[in-house]
C-alpha cells in the first residue's frame, strides 16, 4: 500500500506542472497580425506548442523574455493541432521555431529549449 501511495504522490508532482504550464498556452497568432507584421518589415517569431507538452511550456518560457527584450519583433504562437496555420506555415511538430524577415523565413529549428541559442538566433537575422 505504502509503495502505491509513493507511486501516486509521484504522479501528481509530475502532473500537476504540466496542467499548469498547459492553461498558460493560447494561440496568439492569426493572419491579420502575421500579414501586417511582415508587410511593415517586423521581424516575426512563431512558435508550435501542444497542450500538456512541457518542453513547450520551456520554450514558451524563453520566448516571452525575447518578446520583452526585442521590442521591434513579434511574437506569434498556435496550438500546432491547428491544421490550418501547420500547413501555412509548414510547421508539423510542437516546438518549432521559425524566424521571419522581410517576408523570408530566415530560421527553423526543432525542439529548441536555450534562451541563450534563440537569442543568438535572433540576433543573426534582426
Amino acid at each position: 500500500m505504502k509503495f502505491i501511495m509513493k507511486k501516486i504522490i509521484i504522479l501528481l508532482i509530475i502532473l500537476f506542472p504540466l496542467n499548469i504550464s498547459a492553461s498558460e498556452k493560447k494561440t496568439t497568432f492569426t493572419n491579420d497580425i502575421f500579414n501586417k507584421a511582415q508587410s511593415d518589415g517586423k521581424t516575426v517569431v512563431v512558435s508550435s506548442w501542444i497542450k500538456y507538452c512541457s518542453s513547450c511550456a520551456s520554450q514558451m518560457k524563453a520566448l516571452k523574455d525575447v518578446e520583452k527584450d526585442f521590442k521591434d519583433l513579434i511574437y506569434l504562437n498556435f496550438d500546432v493541432r491547428d491544421k490550418k496555420i501547420a500547413k501555412q506555415l509548414n510547421i508539423q511538430f510542437q516546438t518549432t521555431l521559425v524566424i521571419y524577415k522581410a517576408n523570408k523565413e530566415v530560421y527553423r529549428s526543432l525542439g529548441e529549449l536555450s534562451k541563450e541559442k534563440i537569442y543568438k538566433a535572433i540576433n543573426s537575422v534582426i
